[in-house]
This record gives C-alpha cells, sequence and structure tokens, in this order.
C-alpha cells in the first residue's frame, strides 16, 4: 500500500444539509497543495496566493471560481485528468466510512445534482479516522485533536480556526486567507496523520476501498 503516494483530500461548507454551499476543496501530496475556491461572485484580493505561499511554505496552487457548479466543473476536470493518472491513492479524515462520514457523500450529492459525473472511480480511497480509532490509543477523535496528540503543534498552530463555524462566517465575509489556511492545514494534517500510521501499522490494519461506480 505504501507504493501508492498519499492525496489527503478534506472540503469546507456552510453545513451539512442539501442546501448549503461547498466552499472549498483542497488536495495535498508531498509536492504541493492544490485548492479551489467558491467566490460566489465575489473578487478575491489579486495578492491572496502570494499571501498564502508565503505563510505556508509549501506551495500552493489556488484557482477561484465564481459558483460551485463552476468550481464542480473544474474539480472534476482536475481529477479525471490529473490524480487519476498517478500511482496515488486518495485519504480522508472521516471524508467516508462504514457507518457514515461527511466529505465524499457531501459531494456526491453536489455532482448528482449539477449532472457531472463522479470522478474518483479509478482512486482508491482509505479514511485514516478508522487507523486511529482502532489501532492507536488517542484521547481525541478530531482530527486537530488526534494530530496535536501523535505529532504535536505543527499544523494546529497554523490553523486560524478553533472551530468550524468559523470557516462558515469566514466565506460569507468574504475573508478567504484564513478560510483556505484552515482546509490546507486540514489536508496537511490529513496526510501527516496518514504518513504515520503507515510508519507504525501493518497493510492489514487500513481499510482500502474502490470508489468506483457500478455503472
Amino acid at each position: 500500500m505504501t507504493e501508492l503516494s498519499t492525496v489527503a483530500f478534506d472540503i469546507e461548507t456552510t453545513g451539512f444539509e442539501t442546501r448549503d454551499q461547498l466552499t472549498v476543496v483542497g488536495f495535498d501530496s508531498a509536492v504541493a497543495s492544490r485548492v479551489f475556491l467558491n467566490t460566489d461572485g465575489t473578487t478575491p484580493s489579486p495578492t491572496l496566493t502570494d499571501q498564502l505561499n508565503e505563510k505556508l511554505q509549501t506551495a500552493v496552487q489556488l484557482t477561484s471560481h465564481d459558483s460551485k457548479r463552476e468550481l464542480l466543473t473544474e474539480l472534476t476536470t482536475f481529477v479525471t485528468s490529473t490524480l487519476t493518472q498517478r500511482n496515488a491513492k486518495l485519504v480522508a479524515y472521516n471524508g467516508e466510512r462504514w457507518n457514515g462520514g461527511f466529505d465524499l457523500p457531501f459531494l456526491r450529492t453536489r455532482l448528482c445534482t449539477h449532472s457531472l459525473e463522479w470522478p474518483f472511480g479509478t482512486l482508491p480511497y482509505v479514511d485514516v479516522m478508522d487507523v486511529f480509532e482502532k489501532r492507536f490509543n488517542t484521547s481525541e477523535n478530531t482530527l486537530n485533536g488526534v494530530y496535536g496528540e501523535l505529532i504535536g503543534a505543527g499544523m494546529n498552530e497554523l490553523d486560524p480556526f478553533a472551530d468550524s463555524s468559523e470557516a462558515v462566517t469566514a466565506w460569507e465575509e468574504s475573508t478567504f486567507e484564513p478560510l483556505i489556511t484552515h482546509n490546507v492545514a486540514d489536508i496537511r494534517r490529513t496526510r501527516a496523520l496518514m504518513d504515520l500510521a503507515e510508519r507504525y501499522c501493518s497493510k492489514s490494519d487500513f481499510s482500502m476501498k474502490s470508489l468506483e461506480p457500478v455503472v
């Protein structure tokens, strides 16, 4: 399994309901982070990417999109033309598990309602939350909690938000820099935890699933 490189994945939204907005989608690899921002028609600062890269050190490639549909369209193109061509696995923290999860179900619904195809079909998927619940003795089960216990401050210090509701407020106020920084912290925490788990756990401890649809 370690022969597959890790691409960590996380989304930001305004809530959990079908009417809620998809605001940010981020992917992180060893080389860089790729982030898609839904500006909802607002024009972001022309220096936003430079500000992020100055703060985050490892490169962030950011594109801004005027609507959720535009973001989803570009996301689909990126996944099918770039991610699926790599020898990689998609990894999330509570993205989709046997008893629930958030990120992939949310995306699946939005792609369906916009008549866009499911782009992740050829990527194997691992939810790293399962590994830490079953194979590590931690007192926390949140992404930032587990990261803090096992790795340290790092990305937790970088994250400007103490609560996910702050990400909603930031998007509504078009305060995009802290919102994207929060997303990048999440995807980099996820990839760091996957790397740690692969150093301490056997292949049989990971539940890898196919995301390929039946039809």
